[in-house]
């Protein structure tokens, strides 16, 4: 799912490029992409695109006349930027808005359609998509403080949570927590003040110096290669593969459609955090410790075809 960084990023290409001018159009190959009935999307044409902004991880297109385009693009939607009066993909295609200047395409990959487009009139319409989350780029250390301890939770789920922290979330929660040096099991109300203070640091370092990259990739190019899987990230999509810190392999929690990457030796003193479903298979094999997982044979924690619906905290260090 693109997330803060790469949010940022399409909304900087997108400024370039369509800021002042007249969306002519929304064509829609997918009726099920568009989930609001009124203002009806034809409304939309013929008005002038005047900001565009993030809205969590939502792009947001000020339209003349207080008119809001909404695009959430999920896990799997993408943005193209093509010439005018490009053709939707069959497959994967979703959307078209069409400017004098060239089209943008909005895509889904995959069978599960969950990209969204609504279309809203009036700022408090808008307001009903905010989660309330704060944005850790203009908080301060108190302030991120209190949005952790508000709920106790996981520092994994605290983080991606919307209602928490806006913008942040599976990809960038795995890299920020390796960063601070902390266990994505860990409770969130039982961070001492230092902890706190450390995992603030790392996730307002962590997603400018990724914006930054991703800024820098792009050049005066419209962002195509958006993905949660990046060369350059420590632990997040990098199962079995060494932490660029110390060489452990990197482990992994997987639960519902996600997975959790994670270094034991930086993060969780040496501990393998306990898949649900394959610890139980396992029982008393499942390895405790970095050396039991090097030395004991069978199998490497995650390879579990069966996914837990949640995480489990047991032997968590939390």
């Amino acid at each position: 799912m693109p997330e803060l960084p790469d949010v940022v990023v399409y909304i900087e290409a997108l400024e370039e490029r369509v800021l002042g001018q007249r969306l002519l159009a929304v064509r829609l190959r997918s009726p099920f992409v568009l989930r609001s009935v009124v203002p009806p999307i034809a409304s939309a044409g013929g008005r002038a695109v005047r900001g565009i902004r993030r809205l969590g991880k939502r792009i947001v297109l000020d339209l003349e006349g207080d008119l809001f385009l909404v695009i959430h693009l999920m896990i799997a939607g993408r943005l193209h930027w093509k010439p005018v009066g490009a053709k939707i993909p069959g497959r994967l295609g979703l959307a078209a808005f069409d400017f004098p200047v060239g089209t943008l395409l909005l895509t889904e990959a995959g069978s599960k359609k969950r990209a969204s487009l609504h279309l809203v009139s009036g700022a408090p319409a808008l307001e009903a998509f905010e989660r309330g989350g704060i944005e850790v780029l203009e908080a301060d250390p108190t302030a991120f403080g209190e949005a952790l301890r508000r709920e106790s939770h996981t520092l994994k789920r605290a983080l991606t949570d919307p209602r928490l922290f806006s913008g942040i979330g599976n990809a960038y929660s795995d890299e920020i927590l390796h960063r601070a040096g902390l266990s994505p099991l860990q409770l969130t109300r039982k961070l001492d003040h230092g902890e706190t203070e450390r995992l603030f640091e790392a996730t307002t370092t962590l997603l400018r110096e990724w914006t930054e990259r991703l800024r820098s990739a792009r050049g005066g190019d419209f962002p195509e290669k958006v993905t949660a899987f990046r060369d350059g990230m420590a632990v997040h999509g990098r199962f079995g593969k060494p932490c660029p810190e110390c060489g452990t392999a990197v482990q992994r929690i997987v639960y519902a459609d996600n997975e959790c990457n994670y270094c034991p030796h930086c993060q969780t003193e040496g501990r393998v955090l306990a898949d649900r479903a394959l610890s139980r298979l396992l029982k008393d094999d499942w390895p405790r410790t970095i050396e039991e997982l090097e030395e004991g044979p069978g199998l490497t924690p995650g390879t579990s075809t069966r996914s837990p619906r949640r995480t489990s905290s047991r032997r968590s260090g939390a």
